[in-house]
């Protein structure tokens, strides 16, 4: 009886680890190539673009505006209960069907003296129009 328990246990262990060990990983033949961008600071941004952030600003958001060979995408983190916040852009990248953009939102160190204002930290990237593919942000 104490054999056919310990057998179960093992058996039931085994399944369980069999069940959870399944996931499904991106692989690098999903990545076409990276894509080179530039991050466009505010005066360098379209001004059709610049309204449309200043609308949008206080949410969450994510945008793409193109003009002829340009692409511009603006990410959007929400009002902030202060300043001190960046936006780093993690990975960039075309696959088969979309571009992929992945950012953080960093917060503003311990060290680092920031005042009590809110803020709508944002980042605009712009690189090359490429053949309508939908964008995935990450």
């Amino acid at each position: 009886m104490r054999g056919l328990r310990l057998l179960s246990a093992v058996l039931l262990t085994a399944l369980a680890v069999a069940l959870t060990g399944c996931e499904t990983v991106e692989t690098a033949e999903d990545k076409l190539r990276d894509l080179d961008f530039t991050v466009v600071g505010e005066e360098e941004q379209p001004d059709a673009l610049k309204e449309i952030i200043a609308e949008k600003s206080g949410k969450p958001f994510q945008i793409s505006y193109t003009i002829g060979e340009d692409l511009y995408i603006a990410i959007g983190y929400g009002e902030q209960q202060s300043a001190g916040y960046s936006i780093s852009v993690n990975a960039f990248y075309e696959t088969e069907e979309t571009l992929v953009i992945d950012t953080t939102l960093i917060g503003p160190g311990t060290a680092e003296n920031v005042t009590d204002t809110p803020t709508t930290p944002y980042i605009v990237v712009k690189t090359e129009n490429i053949e309508d593919k939908p964008i995935e942000f990450q």
